[in-house]
């Protein structure tokens, strides 16, 4: 602390410090030139600076700005605001707009080497350490030569615009060739088997063979007779994944308002049958009935009886189209990848896999005209709601089995209208080559598409019709066909085959596109009865989409010993 002791006659002032030092100054005045009021003042106004200024040169120089002396430094070193200053990158940014506006009217030298990439430039401009002027001219050339090519498929005249516009071609190439390579990579993710949905699998297999209680009789004995009971409301499900069929069963309970009146038929496959019997034997949904078949189980699905294993075993073009290389014979200057991601989308190999053609047969034996036998699927059935694996109910179903479908044999929601463009505002021009002469002369390609995967099947309908020997025409049509009349799995042929007997339900019963797009529409999710994750990025994959994935794992049993084991939720 500094402390001032002026002499009564004011011609002296002593300074004293708070550390014990005293400073004297003896001061003569000229009265003539200088009051002593006047010297006073100045005197209490340096006392009160000196401090303030001292303590501004100790900051400077513990921030390492000892080399900046001047005072515009120091301005700008303590703030844009003190003596006046404005801030250093507004004062570029307008700097910077001046010579871009000074460049923007004149003419770009000729011969200016320019970089292919803008990456490339800043890198030219550190190594070489452009002016302002330079870079803003370099830069703007770029941007000319990049408009130029996207207006016109023809090359100026001028040595730069070729040598460069070459490059700018290549870039691009290089982009959309990377795009279509994330696409292809998005594409075998889908694909893949999840490390905890195969060690599920493996350790339920393993259980059935260990395990008496995963081996017993699903539903018991005594609750047979309702397996073909008209009364209850029959779901189908027809799936190799374990989880996902745990998900569709469970919620379907769980939203039920009379649970004791559903009765699941499960369909699987011969390697994951062990499996998917040891899940809902050893988890079971009480009250709700469950039963568990597989393809193995019924002898007329064999290869000579159903046209598509047979197809998949005799058409080498089906295996090279979904086992080959997805990028060969794509065009990919032409192609849009929305096209490209569809295309990749219909090479699916569940779109060869009879769980997914299965529901053609569900009301009768292949041979309809013979005697009813019993290992046809549900032959006693009326009525019976068909669910994909990649579905949650949220909703009481029962009603479905209250519509009257008029006499048509599938209830489905139309794809064609409603607010979101990218799923629904599917119609046949969608799925099929109208190019084809076959495809031009039956179809319009006007018609409104509709929804497979949550679909009411009046089987008694069903029964009366051709359906199923039209369903393997066209296949066999598309076969002949080198895969040319449609590329988009089991719903064109069956678009064809329902063609007529669909009667269109409420949207509210199925939303679809879950699997598609994450900025679905979460108040529209919670209305619905059925949310449908169709599209590549399942619930269940890393891929998924994490805002809509709670809607589908609330329904996992987390404290299921085989899901903990697994580590199914652990990201």
């Amino acid at each position: 602390m500094m402390q001032l002791h002026f002499s009564p006659s004011m011609r002296s002032i002593t300074i004293s410090s708070s550390y014990g030092f005293l400073d004297f100054m003896n001061i003569k005045v000229a009265a003539r030139h200088i009051s002593y009021r006047t010297l006073f003042h100045t005197t209490l106004i340096l006392a009160f600076l000196l401090p303030f200024v001292f303590i501004l040169t100790a900051l400077v120089t513990l921030e390492g700005v000892n080399k900046c002396s001047s005072l515009d430094c120091l301005g700008r070193r303590l703030g844009p605001r003190f003596l006046g200053r404005a801030d250093d990158s507004v004062r570029l940014v307008r700097d910077l707009y001046k010579i871009l506006n000074q460049v923007n009217s004149e003419k770009i030298p000729d011969g200016l080497k320019l970089p292919e990439s803008f990456s490339q430039l800043v890198s030219e401009m550190k190594n070489s350490q452009y002016d302002a002027k330079t870079f803003a001219i370099k830069l703007k050339a770029m941007v000319d030569v990049n408009r130029s090519l996207r207006r016109s498929e023809n090359p100026t005249n001028s040595a730069w615009s070729c040598s460069n516009g070459s490059r700018m071609e290549k870039f691009d190439r290089d982009v959309r060739a990377s795009k279509f390579a994330e696409l292809v990579n998005k594409h075998f993710a889908a694909i893949a088997i999840p490390k905890g949905i195969h060690c599920l699998s493996l350790r339920l297999t393993d259980e059935y063979s260990s395990n008496a209680h995963a081996r017993k009789q699903l539903p018991s004995p005594e609750l047979l007779p309702l397996l073909s009971d008209n009364s209850h409301h029959h779901f189908v499900l027809a799936t190799d994944n374990i989880l996902a069929a745990s998900v569709v069963v469970t919620s379907a309970v769980q939203s039920s308002l009379e649970p004791e009146n559903i009765v699941f038929h499960v369909i699987t496959d011969k390697k994951t049958y062990a499996g998917m019997h040891s899940w809902f034997a050893l988890d079971p949904v009480s009250p709700a009935i469950v039963e568990v078949k597989g393809v193995h189980q019924f002898d007329w699905l064999t290869r000579e009886n159903v046209p598509v294993l047979e197809a998949v075993e005799r058409h080498q073009g089906i295996r090279n189209y979904y086992h080959g290389n997805h990028i060969s014979g794509a065009n990919l200057s032409e192609i849009t990848p929305r096209t490209f991601a569809s295309k990749l989308q219909a090479r699916s190999p569940k779109y060869i896999s009879l769980l997914n053609h299965i529901r053609i047969y569900i009301p009768e034996h292949p041979d309809f005209h013979s005697v009813i036998h019993l290992d046809q699927l549900f032959p006693n059935l009326d009525k019976v709601v068909f669910l994909d694996d990649d579905v949650v109910i949220q909703r009481d179903l029962s009603r479905l089995w209250e519509i009257d479908l008029g006499g048509n044999v599938n209830g489905a929601v139309e794809t064609c209208i409603g607010e979101d463009k990218l799923v629904m505002s599917k119609r046949f021009r969608n799925y099929f080559n109208f190019s084809h002469p076959i495809i031009a002369k039956n179809l319009n390609p006007d018609e409104c598409a509709w929804a497979y995967g949550m679909n009411i099947f009046d089987l008694r309908a069903w029964r009366k019709t051709n359906i199923r020997d039209t369903y393997h025409f066209w296949l066999k049509e598309n076969l002949k066909s080198n895969l040319t009349m449609w590329k988009l799995g089991t719903l064109p042929p069956a678009l064809i085959a329902f063609k007529g007997h669909v009667h269109p339900i409420d949207p509210s019963w199925h939303m679809l596109g879950l699997g598609y797009q994450n900025n679905s529409h979460v108040e529209s999710m919670k209305a619905a009865a059925v949310i449908h994750y169709n599209g590549q990025s399942k619930p269940w994959l890393e891929i998924g989409f994490e805002p809509l994935r709670s809607f589908w794992t609330k329904y996992v049993n987390s404290s299921n010993d085989f899901v903990r084991d697994c580590h199914i939720l652990e990201s």
